[in-house]
């Protein structure tokens, strides 16, 4: 099983990046994959997520600036982040949970992820 994640960078306050999480060794459409972050300091906290069925999950402090999509055909989902801020600075980290385990997935609990990529760092500069 693997996740890779990439795209993650150094970019201004109120710029954009597109991260983009590709999955193997699982059935992808089992499965809601999203993204959880954590900053220095801080716990790990639930970002966005999207469903087998393409059902999408924010926060609320990503609410409005960020778009999560899935690509079933090439197993990958994909977050764009735009109107960065600084206090979105943060390892950000592709995760799996199967269907069915939380409502909503991944948002609220890392409990029921099954699987996890590595980090990739995201900077946002005042």
């Amino acid at each position: 099983v693997q996740l890779q994640a990439s795209g993650g960078g150094l970019v201004q306050t109120g710029g954009s990046l597109r991260l983009s999480c590709s999955a193997s060794g699982f059935t992808f459409t089992d499965y809601s994959i999203g993204w959880f972050r954590q900053a220095p300091g801080k716990e790990r906290e639930g970002v966005s997520c999207v469903s087998g069925i393409g059902d999408t999950y924010y926060a609320d402090s990503v609410k409005d600036r960020f778009t999560i999509s899935r690509d079933n055909a090439k197993n990958t989902i994909y977050l764009q982040m735009n109107s960065l801020k600084p206090e979105d600075t943060a390892v950000y980290y592709c995760a799996a949970e199967r269907i069915g385990q939380f409502d909503p997935p991944m948002l609220h609990t890392t409990r029921g992820v099954d699987y996890w990529g590595k980090g990739t760092l995201v900077t946002v500069s005042s």
